[in-house]
């Protein structure tokens, strides 16, 4: 790689992510692929206090950086250092996300045209190390490093690592990774890129793995491959991202049949293995349900409450809006007393003072019956019936009295001459509120593709 200048970086920072942190100390050596032609190295007031932790790893005190230049005054210096060379860091990507903050910060507008992971270079470059930290690989590797976890002595060991991949590389890797889009430009330090080059462009669920082999992720896709790559594009700085990103050591996927089937395997998923960066779905748990109840007068009650783990509920909501209409509608449509009603505003529902008798037991209590009734005959039993992943086989939903029971694939060979025998062959799993209102949607705008199991139902 003739006249490929690199400007390897390192810094410490007041914290773990761009967004809310700042930089207390930076090197930048700039190397020609043989010798160092410059080295720039200096402590940065980050003019916020060091947190304690970060003082234990780093040594770097507060009075050490009281007098030290603010960025600010330090961002033209940096910048001309960056430009036009290959910028280098052991994990690239967080390096380059506060200097490019901190750059922008100071009113300059810049992003690296070319980067080089060292962590990734020497996963690849040097397969089966015990460990691909800096201080485990300059151990490994005879790199020395007096100062682990201060700006200048990281930098060293980084172009001392530097200076051995170049030397080892003998297939062209570090080339390949420079290009501009080279897609070791934008993936996760300690994603191997056979996990990336193995998703399939097709719908699906992925999953993505700590280091301890855990899911911390679970998403869905059109196309698994292309979602992805999205997860690693863009530069947003914020902890959360940060966080993601330094998370995932390996991707595994599902192939579905469509969108909807990935969807719904998505929402299991997370339910079932609850990883800690999803957050969205959630927070669709229902809150309320739908009780009834017998009083020591003998009269039936119908009320609204939250959902407890230790009671029983006869339907479920979302909001209490949603359950309150629901009921409001019952005690209309069966002419329930609605002293009997308790709406779940209060501990005791609702009093509405009449003067009006009472129905009589009997009377009340059948109505009360009825709509019990009517809420569980409109509760139907059907599947839903689409294609599947290939032209053998075919995908079906499985929805029993109302509530999600499961979801497979059957194989087009296999005769099903009533469709409850569809059930056998679905894998149940456990289903939501949100389940039902994506399965909802679904049979409103494709009814063709929903088989009753008793059409007079």
């Amino acid at each position: 790689m003739k006249n490929t200048q690199y400007a390897i970086v390192d810094i410490e920072t007041t914290g773990g992510n761009a967004g809310g942190s700042r930089i207390t100390e930076i090197a930048i050596i700039i190397h020609d692929g043989n010798t160092v032609l410059e080295r720039f190295e200096t402590l940065v007031n980050p003019q916020k206090e060091i947190p304690l932790p970060i003082f234990a790893l780093t040594g770097i005190t507060n009075d050490m950086v009281r007098n030290a230049p603010v960025f600010d005054h330090i961002a033209k210096k940096v910048y001309d250092l960056l430009s036009g060379r290959v910028f280098v860091a052991h994990n690239v990507n967080f390096d380059h996300s506060f200097v490019r903050h901190e750059l922008e910060r100071a009113g300059i507008k810049w992003t690296a045209k070319h980067k080089l992971c060292t962590v990734r270079a020497t996963r690849k470059i040097m397969p089966g190390l015990p460990s691909y930290s800096l201080g485990n690989l300059c151990r490994s590797l005879n790199i020395p490093l007096s100062r682990a976890h201060r700006a200048g002595a990281d930098a060293d060991a980084t172009a001392a690592l530097l200076s051995q991949l170049l030397e080892c590389d003998n297939e062209g890797i570090i080339e390949t990774m420079i290009k501009k889009n080279a897609q070791d430009q934008r993936l996760p330090p300690n994603l191997p890129p056979e996990d990336f080059d193995a998703l399939p462009s097709k719908p699906g669920v992925y999953y993505f793995y700590s280091k301890d082999k855990r899911v911390v992720y679970v998403g869905k896709a059109k196309n698994i491959k292309n979602r992805v790559a999205q997860h690693f594009t863009g530069h947003a700085v914020t902890a959360q991202r940060q966080n993601f990103l330094r998370d995932i050591y390996g991707i595994s996927f599902e192939i579905c049949a469509s969108e909807f089937m990935a969807l719904l395997l998505e929402c299991c998923e997370i339910k079932k293995l609850w990883p800690i960066h999803n957050r969205a779905l959630k927070k669709f748990e229902p809150k309320f349900g739908l009780y009834s109840y017998e009083a020591r007068n003998g009269y039936k009650y119908l009320s609204i409450g939250k959902i407890s783990a230790y009671q029983g509920y006869i339907e479920k909501f979302h909001s209490l809006h949603e359950g309150v209409n629901m009921l409001l509608k019952l005690a209309g449509d069966f002419n329930i007393d609605h002293r009997f009603v308790h709406y779940g505003t209060t501990s005791e529902g609702v009093v509405i003072r009449s003067t009006k008798e009472l129905p009589p037991v009997t009377y009340h209590n059948k109505a009360v019956n009825n709509a019990l009734h009517f809420i569980e005959s409109s509760r139907t039993t059907y599947a839903i019936v689409d294609k599947g992943r290939n032209n053998e086989e075919l995908s079906c939903v499985w929805v029993e009295k109302g509530q999600f029971y499961g979801m497979g694939y059957i194989s087009n060979d296999i005769n099903i001459t009533e469709i409850s025998e569809i059930k056998e062959y679905i894998t149940p799993y456990s289903g939501n509120g949100y389940i039902m209102q994506l399965i909802n949607a679904y049979v409103l705008k494709y009814p063709r593709k929903v088989y009753l199991q008793n059409p007079h139902l």
